[in-house]
């Protein structure tokens, strides 16, 4: 008896994913700014302050994410893209030569996102904080490389931690030359690494052309981090890990973790939206 409603509940689950799923989505939908660009601020305005001059613009209107937030996850999803095609199912955490330099990565959008914030509260609120002095002048330019830098930190992290959750034929076993690893050496890193700097100097352009994919390859990038880890929780709780072997058997765990996305993004969005009656960014002073 215990095994029949155990399944009779598995059952369940997928038809209340699916419609809580479609609940959330279409509320969401009904309740934010229209136009694609639109849905895409809506996403941004969760996760990011959206302040003008810390954006960048296609013409007079800013993109849904500030240049840091911009930056990092376009560095997420060009460094989870570039996983799946060259590291499919590796598990293996990457090794201590890419390591250092993501860690550098991580401390580099640390320092600037301090100082950053530092400068805008002496900005906003004269005389405040007068005896701390700022390093240099933040711009958008550092903004954008250091949070690429953060965002394919997260990737490198993420990615193999996703595969050790769900896949039960995952690339566990090391070699002495750790060939399993997604980034064995700095030189397998290294394409991933010159393919983002690249990017961000397409970005620093600002050219209508490259900021539009930009725009929604940043809003995109939120609700797939969301997703993968909120998927990953939902397997956990479901005591499912590592019980997946292909790619379509995973439409259930997803389509949860991204329910759950979607759910964490309307409610920061309606208490936003409650506190400051804006779509904009944070206002100032």
């Amino acid at each position: 008896m215990p095994q029949y409603n155990a399944t009779r509940l598995k059952a369940a689950s997928k038809y209340l994913v699916v419609l809580a799923a479609l609940l959330v989505l279409i509320g969401w939908t009904l309740n934010t700014p229209p136009g694609l660009l639109g849905k895409a601020d809506a996403i941004g305005y969760a996760v990011c302050h959206r302040i003008d001059a810390r954006s960048f613009h296609i013409g007079s209107r800013q993109l849904p994410l500030c240049a840091r937030c911009s930056g990092m996850y376009l560095g997420a999803v060009i460094g989870l893209a570039y996983q799946m095609v060259f590291a499919r199912k590796r598990s293996g955490t990457p090794h201590w030569s890419v390591i250092v330099p993501l860690a550098l990565f991580v401390l580099a959008f640390g320092i600037d996102g301090t100082n950053s914030y530092l400068y805008l509260i002496k900005e906003t609120y004269p005389g405040a904080l007068a005896r701390i002095p700022n390093l240099y002048v933040p711009n958008n330019t550092l903004r954008l490389l250091t949070g690429s830098g953060m965002g394919l930190g997260i990737a490198a992290m993420l990615f193999p931690a996703f595969n050790q959750t769900m896949w039960k034929d995952v690339d566990t076993q090391r070699t002495s030359a750790g060939e399993l690893r997604a980034f064995p050496d700095l030189k397998s890193f290294a394409p991933l690494f010159g393919l983002t700097l690249l990017l961000d100097l397409l970005v620093l352009t600002e050219n209508p052309v490259i900021l539009y994919p930009v725009a929604f390859i940043g809003a995109g990038g939120v609700l797939i981090l969301l997703t993968m880890v909120y998927s990953m929780i939902w397997v956990m709780i479901m005591r499912q890990e590592n019980d997946f072997t292909r790619f379509s058997q995973l439409w259930l765990a997803l389509a949860a973790g991204f329910t759950i996305a979607m759910l964490q993004i309307a409610t920061i969005d309606l208490l936003r939206f409650w506190l400051t009656g804006t779509w904009g960014g944070f206002p100032l002073g």
